[in-house]
């Protein structure tokens, strides 16, 4: 939970805006390594994507945990609210995509420890942090089209694996169906931090690519979570009325959206924390 005396002071101090490209985003800081903000389309592509939640994360200050229901003992998935009630993260965000009966598609490792997930043969994006080695990035996200990835010398203990949205040359790797949803995005961007975009309304993975690649050129590459129901996104201590006090201004209209209660939530089977490094 953040103190609203340290929120006012840092939002004062250390809100920046940045430019890039047709659109400005402010940063305000929830504490250090971490903040949000809300990032407007350019006209170029406005109509077909609508404003996105961003916040940014400092590997270097947070540190990424998984959870899966199975590997917690739990009979069944939890909402993000519940999740957050059991894991006390500052951030919780859906990992991947799962099938109707919960099972979840793809790799999912667990303080390197496989969580009884296979590899996915055709999704090509991995979220990967806490390194085993040192001299690696402590959060970053993989292209399995460009990186090696030995599953044999896992070099991170919590990896997620999902679609490839853009990569490093900006290429969008989506197929343009037309599907229109809301999404959760991780991407990486150019300075080392990890950014978790969520949509305030449904929009095409394809337009939100291409949208991105024109008006958002500080992401490195970027991966897709599972869309719909399940794209999830929460912010703790995002209170309403007179005990606001947990988030920045910029995204208090969309609290429905970051407080795990106001909209419908459903059960996720694994989620991805963010938690202050000790």
């Amino acid at each position: 939970m953040f103190g609203l005396g340290m929120l006012l002071v840092l939002h004062a101090a250390l809100a920046a805006p940045m430019s890039w490209a047709q659109t400005t985003v402010i940063w305000d800081p929830l504490t250090k390594g971490l903040s949000t903000a809300m990032w407007a389309p350019g006209p170029t592509c406005h109509d077909e994507v609508p404003p996105l939640i961003a916040v940014r994360i400092d590997p270097e200050q947070y540190r990424f945990a998984t959870y899966h229901y199975k590997d917690e003992k739990l009979p069944a998935p939890l909402t993000i609210k519940e999740w957050q009630r059991r894991t006390g993260a500052d951030v919780l965000f859906n990992a991947g995509l799962f099938r109707d009966d919960y099972s979840y598609m793809g790799v999912l490792l667990k303080d390197g420890r496989s969580l009884g997930t296979k590899r996915h043969g055709q999704w090509q994006g991995l979220f990967a942090a806490e390194p085993t080695a040192p001299g690696l990035r402590k959060a970053r996200v993989i292209d399995l089209a460009v990186d090696s990835w030995d599953v044999d010398k896992v070099a991170y203990r919590e990896v997620a694996q999902s679609l490839m949205l853009l990569d490093h040359l900006g290429k969008p790797r989506v197929r343009q169906t037309g599907k229109r949803a809301h999404q959760t995005i991780v991407a990486e961007d150019r300075d080392g931090f990890i950014l978790l975009l969520k949509t305030t309304d449904p929009t095409a993975l394809w337009d939100l690519a291409i949208c991105l690649q024109r008006d958002f050129p500080a992401i490195h590459q970027a991966m897709v979570m599972d869309g719909g129901a399940s794209s999830d996104l929460l912010i703790e201590g995002f209170l309403s009325g007179e005990e606001k006090h947990g988030t920045a201004l910029s995204v208090q209209p969309y609290q429905d959206l970051l407080d795990g209660g106001g909209m419908r939530h459903i059960p996720l089977p694994a989620v991805i924390g963010v938690l202050p490094r000790q």
